[in-house]
């Protein structure tokens, strides 16, 4: 995952560390809140398992530069589900930062825009499950049409980031405008494909509710609130 380098000049990227701050103290409170409901054991084992996870996607599966940035398939939403808003975040962060130190040191001065840009969306997509999935509904009991709006949320907020960013470092030039659209165009075909994958992995977590005492998986996943 990264913003193409040289899209926001060097006098300007301080703004990155502004927003970076907030995204991963926030991360960090939303840490401690799980750590005090489900232990620290509990989440810093579904933290190393989601890092893991996301480096793997970053760097194994495909990955295409589009416009102002690189599509990526990052599966916010199936994270989000199966191991909780705090390890996804966690997760995204460091995952994000060990691709940045060994693999792609060219995105490391991207770092603080490209990890706004998956934090933020990620934490909008919490509140926003809040309010579509009930209460008493554990999300292995999702329906299609919540998996598609909670990936679409996600998918939108990646999109709208990496367009701010754009605009912030570049202006409001044609050429700019066409290549954002051309970014957004093809990170929307993702929201074809991360619901169908969010419903085979929670039709695939039924059969192992064993996970349910094990600490490795978000406890909403099988229990409802």
């Amino acid at each position: 995952m990264h913003i193409e380098p040289g899209l926001v000049a060097d006098n300007k990227i301080w703004l990155s560390y502004v927003t970076a701050a907030g995204a991963c103290g926030y991360t960090l409170k939303s840490a401690y809140q799980a750590a005090r409901q489900r232990g620290l054991d509990s989440t810093l084992t579904r933290s190393a398992v989601v890092t893991g996870l996301v480096l793997s996607f970053f760097e194994v599966l495909p990955h295409y530069p589009v416009g102002v940035s690189e599509v990526h398939l990052i599966f916010g939403s199936t994270l989000f589900l199966v191991f909780g808003a705090a390890p996804a975040g966690i997760g995204l962060a460091l995952g994000l930062m060990i691709q940045g130190l060994f693999f792609a040191p060219f995105d490391l001065p991207q770092y603080g825009m490209n990890v706004t840009t998956l934090l933020v969306p990620l934490f909008a997509l919490e509140a926003i499950a809040r309010h579509i999935i009930a209460p008493d509904t554990p999300y292995v009991e999702l329906k299609y049409r919540q998996a598609v709006a909670l990936s679409t949320a996600y998918q939108a907020g990646i999109i709208s980031w990496v367009a701010f960013w754009a605009f912030y470092g570049q202006g409001f030039t044609a050429a700019n405008a066409g290549s954002i659209v051309l970014f957004g165009g093809a990170y929307a075909l993702v929201i074809f494909v991360e619901p169908l994958i969010d419903l085979a992995v929670l039709f695939a977590a039924k059969s192992f509710r064993a996970l349910n005492d094990s600490g490795l998986v978000e406890t909403r996943l099988y229990q409802a609130t």
